[in-house]
Formats: C-alpha cells, structure tokens, sequence
C-alpha cells in the first residue's frame, strides 16, 4: 500500500472519533452553569449603615439615603439593575414590612444590615455619651441580654423571608464595625476606656448572632473590622464619626471615607 493510501485511511477512521468527542465535549460545555449569565439585579436593604447616615449627599430626607453608601457606590461599579431600600433607623421588623417587596425570582443580590436598632444601638451610644459610666455598661448589658433572646429568632424571620422571595440570589449579610481602637484610647478624648471596651465586645456579640443567623440559610456573613482596623474611632483617619452635636444620629456611623473603603471593601470581597 502507498503512503498516500495510508494516510487516507487513517484519516478515515479518524475523523468520525474526532467527530464523536467534540460532540461530547459540546453536550457536555451545555451541563456547565453558565456564570454571569445576565446582568445583575442587585436589592439593598437594611439600617443606616447600609442606607449611608453619616456619609453625606442625601437624596431621602426620610431615610437618609446617600449617593456616598456601599450599595450605591457598588451599583455604580457593576451595572445592572438595583433598587435601594434601605432606611436609617430600620428594625428587622422594618425591613419584613417596608422593604422586601423589591425582592424577585430575579434577584440576583441582596445585602443587609441589621440588628442594631433591633437592641436599641442608638439610645445606649447616647447613655454612654451624655451618662455616667455605671450608666454606660448598665445600658450595654441590658442591650445584650435583649440581644441574646430576642435577636435570634428576629433574624430567622428576615433571612428565611428574602429567601422565600429572592430564591435565586446570592444573600450577603454584612456586620458592623467596633468603634473603638483601644491601643489609641489613653490619649483620646470622650469615654473611658473601660467604657470603649464594652462598646466593643457588645458589637462583638451582636455581630456574632448575625454571623449564626446567616449560616442557617448559607448566606455570606461578612466581618467588615478587617476594612475598618486602624480606621476606628481615636485613630487619626477614621473611617466612623465620632460625637457629632449637630447630627447625633449620624455619630458612630460610617463616614464618606467608610462607606467606600470600609463596607464596599467588604463588599466587593464577597460579591465582587
């Protein structure tokens, strides 16, 4: 047989082989998720820290809504629709009734946070500033204790409704930062550091039923401290306000500075 002859043969068995594996791979191409298959549609719900009070440029006089909070400046960054129903001020029991008729089989992302109002975050940072320390550590401790038995159960209830509603997104729950970076406090002015730290370990728990709650429904928990760790309250650029007379409710909130490099940091760390 001549080589030419050869080669033709072999060519003819070949082919069909090569044939029958793309074909494979092709049925096989159309199993695989196909990931960013559309445009994001992205809800944001949540209190104050994720409606941006404290960080400027409102455009809700009600619900303090600012052009410089996380969800907005994420939104900016990935497109897609996005509807922000966020509040200043807002309960879990806000968000159950005011704010998840956005959510949809559509829903692509949900983020929250929630909690703090749930335990009274604004009148105990209020008795710390204007009250006596035994004040101070009384209020925290009632807060905490209210925190451990109502708090549970309250979460449960938003977590498993945006699930119910928004079955196929992807749910990030982000925390809320400690105030205080206790290695400044000796020679920053305002509370004690005794105090300070039991601001800190309150957040620290309530921080830790939203991390238990989120993993019921495997959404993503994320500790924001690592975006705000030499950005608190003493430090020199602080990413938190401190004690502002002329708006109280915005003291202790995320700053312009916070929103961008502390929670859309985080942020982007989970959902890119």
């Amino acid at each position: 047989m001549s080589s030419a002859a050869h080669r033709l043969r072999l060519t003819a068995r070949i082919t069909p082989l090569v044939v029958t594996a793309i074909a494979g791979l092709s049925a096989f191409a159309a199993t695989v998720p196909a990931h960013a298959s559309g445009p994001v549609s992205y809800v944001a719900l949540g209190d104050s820290y994720s409606s941006g009070h404290g960080a400027g440029d409102y455009s809700d006089g009600s619900c303090l809504q600012s052009a410089n909070a996380y969800p907005v400046l994420w939104h900016d960054e990935h497109g897609g629709s996005f509807s922000n129903e966020t509040c200043s001020g807002a309960t879990t029991s806000d968000v159950i009734n005011s704010q998840l008729g956005a959510l949809s089989a559509s829903t692509t992302l949900v983020t929250i946070t929630i909690g703090g109002n749930d335990v009274g975050f604004e009148s105990v940072m209020t008795t710390c500033v204007l009250d006596s320390q035994s004040s101070c550590l009384l209020a925290l401790s009632q807060a905490e204790q209210q925190a451990q038995a109502s708090l549970p159960g309250a979460l449960d209830t938003v977590l498993s409704d945006i699930s119910r509603l928004a079955p196929n997104a992807d749910v990030v729950v982000l925390g809320y930062p400690q105030f205080y970076d206790l290695s400044m406090s000796p020679s920053c002015f305002g509370l004690s550091t005794t105090d300070r730290t039991a601001i800190n370990q309150g957040i620290s728990l309530l921080d830790s039923l939203i991390s238990a709650a989120a993993d019921q429904y495997g959404d993503t928990f994320v500790d924001v401290n690592p975006y705000f760790s030499g950005h608190q309250i003493c430090d020199w650029n602080s990413y938190l306000n401190g004690i502002d007379w002329l708006d109280l409710g915005a003291s202790f909130h995320p700053t312009a500075d916070g929103q961008q490099y502390g929670y859309l940091s985080a942020l982007n760390s989970a959902a890119g």
